[in-house]
């Protein structure tokens, strides 16, 4: 069962999926109407588009494109999962940019470029912030397209116990980054010899077992600071960084901007050259035939002080 909650509607309509689908549940075609950028908050399961098949986690990317079948599917999770959709209008698709190689990517493993956006939005649509759904979604699908222009990600072929193991492995990881994780725990998880695992999961998610604990920690923390007021040596010690500059500069390097400067943006919003996105969204939501090219050297995500 798939329930979706309108949060904002307009030139970009943000629309909170929750499906409760399990392995019993038979997977039914469904079609992409428009553009689409999905952040996966919770949970996991499989997406299959134009004869691809991608595994999405925690932390990974749907990305729709108008006119393309597809169907999710939900072998390897009983609990559910969740995702928060940005729809584009498609005076916004020429806002961000992108050509149609990059609107047909289908499904991202989890990168930090889009985790930390992914978890501002999360705090937004909580009402746990006082930055724009607007600005975030239009911030959220301009770093998606900077980040997949010129890089092509093609799933490889593997079995249904391959993607289940590398799957619960990604679970497992995420549930437990905090603490202190190597390969052959991470691989005694799932019963596979640690370079096995590592080909595994690499293969089926398309990120290394250690990339994905980074990442999971990264999400975790952007959680933390846009939702409480902990130091930030707090907040790097309780997600599994045992070195502050170490949590900082990984911060800075996915979100483009430090954990302070983070925290600042999701409460009062970013104001740094924000007045010019701002009439620029303005814009397309009062006309959406309204075209304006995004300059992204002046966008406030690259450009923010910390």
């Amino acid at each position: 069962m798939i329930t979706a909650t309108e949060l904002l509607s307009g030139a970009i309509r943000v629309v909170d999926y929750r499906c409760s689908a399990g392995p019993a549940e038979q997977p039914f075609t469904e079609l992409h109407t428009g553009h689409s950028v999905s952040y996966v908050r919770k949970g996991t399961f499989g997406y299959r588009v134009r004869g691809a098949s991608y595994e999405l986690v925690a932390g990974s990317v749907l990305v729709g494109h108008p006119g393309d079948e597809f169907m999710c599917t939900h072998d390897h999770h009983v609990c559910g999962d969740e995702c928060l959709a940005f729809h584009l209008s498609p005076g916004f698709v020429d806002l961000v940019g992108g050509d149609q190689a990059t609107w047909r990517t289908g499904g991202l493993p989890p990168l930090p470029e889009l985790m930390v956006l992914g978890e501002l939005a999360q705090a937004v649509a909580r009402g746990r912030s006082d930055a724009g759904l607007d600005e975030v979604g239009l911030w959220f699908a301009s770093r998606f397209v900077d980040v997949v222009a010129g890089r092509t990600l093609s799933p490889q072929p593997t079995t249904g116990r391959d993607r289940r193991r590398a799957v619960e492995a990604a679970m497992w990881i995420a549930a437990h980054s905090h603490e202190d994780i190597d390969l052959d725990r991470a691989a005694g998880e799932v019963a596979l010899s640690p370079f096995h695992f590592l080909r595994l999961f690499s293969r089926v998610l398309g990120v290394t077992p250690h990339q994905y604990l980074v990442r999971s920690r990264l999400r975790h923390a952007a959680q933390l600071l846009a939702d409480g007021d902990s130091p930030v040596t707090d907040v790097a010690l309780e997600v599994g960084f045992a070195d502050l500059s170490n949590f900082v500069r990984s911060f800075h390097r996915a979100a483009g901007v430090s954990p302070r400067g983070f925290r600042q943006a999701a409460r009062t919003g970013l104001k740094k050259d924000s007045k010019i996105l701002q009439d620029r969204v303005a814009a397309l939501i009062d006309d959406d035939r309204l075209i304006h090219p995004l300059n992204r050297k002046s966008s406030p995500w690259l450009t923010t002080s910390d």
